[in-house]
């Protein structure tokens, strides 16, 4: 049992108010999330780097190959434990973390020791950018309008990588994410009816993709 299992509905803090309705809910890969947010590739390519140059540092200095090896392996155990950990996290934040996308908002439960709920309306967000990750996984960022601001280190990892100043929550490694995307594109349009300080929202008209990310329109 978990603290989750004390929510009134999966991924979100409380019951939903009248007339707000569920329209998504996803979860990160940890297979697409621990390449991206924990960057296990790179750690194992500086693992790697590190065995190769005590192989070819005990050759250099006159040692014999095996011996060589054997000097290079002695860092195998720190190096498979580094990138099992960094697995693990990835893995314990999908297990914890739903995003949700109602008629009226962007909801984001995360945290294995800690959980918190930021509710997101759509009437805070400025803009929304896709980006496609490998497998057909993606980020949905969200830019707020100023001065609303959640601090970086209370989203990571659900926070655009290097956006330190002006933090933008994303929905990290979703499957499928430009679905996602029209998702709450179609829900602000409809709600651009009834609230007008969505009208100037861009996030409401057109989702713009990230830097170097294939183009997904509303």
């Amino acid at each position: 049992m978990s603290e989750h299992d004390f929510e009134p509905i999966r991924g979100l803090p409380g019951d939903l108010p009248a007339g707000e309705t569920i329209l998504w809910q996803g979860a990160p890969d940890w297979r697409v999330l621990v390449g991206e947010a924990f960057h296990i590739r790179l750690v194992g390519a500086y693992f790697a780097a590190m065995l190769i140059w005590r192989v070819t540092s005990a050759l250099a200095a006159g040692g014999h190959f095996q011996g060589a090896v054997a000097t290079a392996v002695q860092v195998s155990p720190l190096a498979i434990a580094a990138l099992a950990i960094l697995a693990f996290l990835a893995w314990l934040n999908s297990c914890t973390t739903v995003y949700t996308i109602t008629n009226r908002r962007v909801v984001m439960r995360f945290g294995a020791a800690f959980s918190k709920a930021i509710n997101i309306p759509f009437e805070v967000i400025d803009n929304a950018a896709v980006k496609t990750l490998r497998g057909g996984a993606g980020d949905l960022a969200l830019t707020l309008k100023a001065p609303n601001k959640i601090a970086f280190l209370m989203l990571w990892p659900h926070a655009r990588p290097w956006k330190l100043a002006a933090p933008e929550p994303t929905l990290r490694a979703i499957a499928h994410a430009d679905e996602a995307a029209k998702v709450l594109a179609g829900a602000m349009q409809r709600q651009m009816a009834v609230a007008p300080s969505l009208s100037k929202s861009r996030a409401a008209i057109n989702l713009a993709p990230m830097p170097g990310a294939e183009a997904h329109a509303a």
